[in-house]
C-alpha cells in the first residue's frame, strides 16, 4: 500500500513538470533571446592602403560618417570593393584582417580589426590583377595606412590577406546625425553594434505612427514627413542578424538638423 508521501509525489511531480514545460514554452515563444552576431569563416582576399599616416584622406567617404575621429571610428578603417560594399548596406561592418604568406607580413601579428567606412571604386581601365584591385568580382580591402601598417610593411603596396566578419565592439548606443528640412529628414546612422549594418529603419514622432524610411546612400536613411516639434524614436533591423530594436525618445521635442543624438540601445 502506497504511503501518503508516495501519493503526494505522484500528484505533485507531474503537475510540476507540466508547469515547468508551460513556463519554458512561454518564454521561448514570447521572449526569444536576441540575435547575437557570430564571426564568419576565414576567407582569402587582398589588401592595399590609401592616404598617409594621418589617415586624413579617409575622412568623409561613401558611408557618410564624416570626421572618423570625432565620430568614434579612428584610423582602423577600410574601404571595401563593390563586391563587399553591397550598395552601402555593408557600411559599419567590422572585419578581422591578417596578412597571409607574404614576406612583407609582420611576424607574430595575428590580425587587426577594421570598420568599413568607404567604397573602393572599380578602376575598369586597369587589369584586375594589376591596378584594378577593386574591380568586381574581387574581394578587396583598401585600408587606411595606419591600419595596413599593423599587419604589413607599407612598402609592399599590396598583400594577400585572410579576413572574416566579426561583431562590432561599439561603446554606448547607436548615434543619429540629422540633416534635411521641415519636410525631409535624412539620418546618418553611426556606432552600430553587432553586425554593424542596417537593413530597414523606421521613425516615429510623438504625434505619429511608425513611418518607413528608405535607404538613401551609404549609412543614411530618409523620411519624407513633417516631424518637427516632437520627440523622435527609431526602429532598426540589422541587415545580417535580422534583429530588430527600438530606440525610444532619442530626441527632445526641439531637435535640430546638424545635431547628433544618441540612443541607449544597440545591437548585440
Amino acid at each position: 500500500m502506497a504511503s501518503s508521501f508516495d501519493s503526494w509525489c505522484f500528484k505533485f511531480f507531474p503537475m510540476a513538470l507540466i508547469t515547468l514545460a508551460m513556463v519554458i514554452s512561454k518564454f521561448s515563444v514570447a521572449d526569444p533571446l536576441p540575435a547575437v552576431f557570430s564571426p564568419s569563416p576565414w576567407s582569402s582576399a587582398h589588401a592595399t592602403f590609401y592616404g598617409d599616416e594621418t589617415a586624413s584622406e579617409t575622412m568623409g567617404g561613401a558611408c557618410g560618417y564624416g570626421n572618423l575621429f570625432s565620430n568614434g571610428y579612428g584610423t582602423d578603417t577600410a574601404a571595401l570593393s563593390t563586391t563587399l560594399f553591397n550598395d552601402g548596406y555593408a557600411c559599419g561592418t567590422c572585419y578581422q584582417i591578417k596578412c597571409d604568406q607574404s614576406p612583407w607580413c609582420y611576424p607574430g601579428v595575428p590580425y587587426t580589426t577594421v570598420t568599413a567606412t568607404n567604397l573602393c571604386p572599380p578602376n575598369l581601365a586597369e587589369d584586375s590583377n594589376n591596378g584594378g584591385w577593386c574591380n568586381p568580382p574581387r574581394v578587396h580591402f583598401d585600408m587606411s595606412k595606419p591600419a595596413f601598417m599593423k599587419i604589413a610593411q607599407w612598402k609592399a603596396g599590396i598583400v594577400p590577406v585572410m579576413y572574416r566578419r566579426v561583431a562590432c565592439a561599439t561603446p554606448g548606443g547607436i548615434r543619429f546625425y540629422f540633416q534635411g528640412n521641415g519636410y525631409w529628414l535624412l539620418v546618418y546612422v553611426m556606432n552600430v553594434g553587432g553586425g554593424g549594418d542596417i537593413a530597414q529603419m523606421w521613425v516615429k514622432g510623438r504625434k505619429t505612427g511608425w513611418i518607413s524610411m528608405s535607404h538613401n546612400w551609404g549609412a543614411t536613411y530618409q523620411a519624407f514627413a513633417t516631424l518637427g516639434g516632437q520627440s523622435l524614436s527609431f526602429k532598426l533591423t540589422s541587415y545580417t542578424s535580422k534583429e530588430t530594436i527600438i530606440a525610444w525618445n532619442v530626441t527632445p521635442d526641439n531637435w535640430n538638423v546638424g545635431s547628433t543624438y544618441s540612443a541607449d540601445v544597440n545591437f548585440h
